[in-house]
């Protein structure tokens, strides 16, 4: 079977296709700080462009800007501070409570039902007293031993978190080259299509970091003043945590959580703070995954509700927790190659004939 020149062309391109997702597939593991680093180095670039074009020199641009995300991403780590220097104290006084009111309250209701449970409260009292009461030494040698155990848990925890804001760094810095050498890649025949191709993608791109971005902005409103209507001392520090780590799917949302949970148990010590974290962050979640993200990402980006769950869950399972970072940027330019695609199908005689 003899193939025109235009067949074989699209074939070249499917094998390359082809390749590049098997790599991307066996390399996974190994691809995740690179990944974030180039979706973070796409977001900031715009603002590095801004300082170089007033003649700030390219290297103080990217450090001031990577500074800047840094500090504000430790300022998000360090609002879970006053939650815990206020929250771990009474941990250790309310845990035994805790546990002697659930012996004489939960474990009489089970027998009812032939569950016989009784909780050892000296031994709690014994945990919560090593644990909860130790100093830094103490904590350090627990953690260095957990490190032992799981040792090449934390080496790539701590790996990701030195490599990101390296890779983060020399990509800032060549993003130029890196987008002029990716545009003499494409051939000359095509760099009208492939300009077309691009601007479409950084648009709709672009339209996918702001409804983001409206999306955590209104989460943290949405759960500070919801839990502060719940009478919650920490409600402005949990709710804005809990809203501004949803752009990390599932667990920034986990987290915030739990922080709320230990929150109510703490405070409220009755049934009151769960029944409270529980309407309130179950209407949150209702509201984030069939309105908030649905409405402003993914209609922004051109996909519907399903598609959008459907892209978390199919890239978190192919890449793990990369793939769930970079989940719905990637999807959102496989639907502008959707459309490309269909328009030239559409125009093919193929569907003329």
């Amino acid at each position: 079977m003899n193939l025109s020149a235009a067949q074989r062309r699209m074939l070249s391109w499917l094998a390359l296709a082809l390749v590049a997702l098997a790599l991307l597939w066996l390399l996974a593991p190994v691809l995740t700080p690179f990944l974030i680093g180039a979706v973070l180095a796409y977001a900031l670039h715009p603002a590095v462009e801004r300082l170089a074009a007033r003649r700030v020199p390219r290297v103080l641009a990217v450090l001031l800007v990577e500074a800047a995300m840094i500090i504000a991403l430790l300022a998000l780590l360090l609002l879970i501070v006053p939650i815990l220097s206020k929250e771990l104290p009474l941990l250790r006084e309310q845990i035994p409570l805790l546990a002697d009111r659930l012996n004489t309250s939960l474990a009489p209701w089970l027998a009812q039902y032939g569950i016989h449970v009784a909780l050892d409260i000296e031994s709690i009292k014994a945990f919560v007293l090593k644990y909860l009461s130790a100093n830094v030494e103490d904590w350090l040698v627990t953690v260095l031993s957990s490190a032992r155990i799981g040792g090449s848990i934390v080496l790539a925890l701590v790996g990701n978190a030195v490599l990101v804001p390296v890779v983060l760094f020399y990509l800032l810095m060549d993003w130029p080259g890196l987008v002029h050498r990716m545009h003499e890649l494409v051939p000359p025949r095509m760099h009208s299509a492939f300009e077309g191709f691009m601007d479409e993608c950084d648009a709709v791109l672009g339209q996918y970091l702001r409804g983001q971005l409206l999306v955590m902005v209104i989460l943290a409103l949405y759960y500070s003043v919801a839990l502060a209507l719940f009478r919650f001392d920490l409600a402005v520090p949990v709710g804005v945590f809990t809203g501004l780590a949803v752009f990390i799917p599932y667990l920034g949302f986990g987290l915030g959580l739990v922080l709320a949970t230990l929150a109510a148990v703490l405070q409220f010590a009755s049934w009151y703070g769960l029944v409270a974290v529980a309407i309130v962050y179950g209407i949150g979640q209702l509201v984030e995954g069939f309105f908030l993200t649905p409405r402003l990402v993914g209609e922004r980006i051109g996909l519907n509700p399903l598609m959008v769950i459907f892209a978390l869950l199919a890239f978190g399972h192919l890449l793990g927790f990369a793939g769930v970072l970079v989940a719905l940027p990637v999807s959102a330019v496989l639907v502008v190659a959707v459309r490309r695609l269909r328009g030239l199908y559409l125009e093919s005689r193929l569907y003329g004939a």
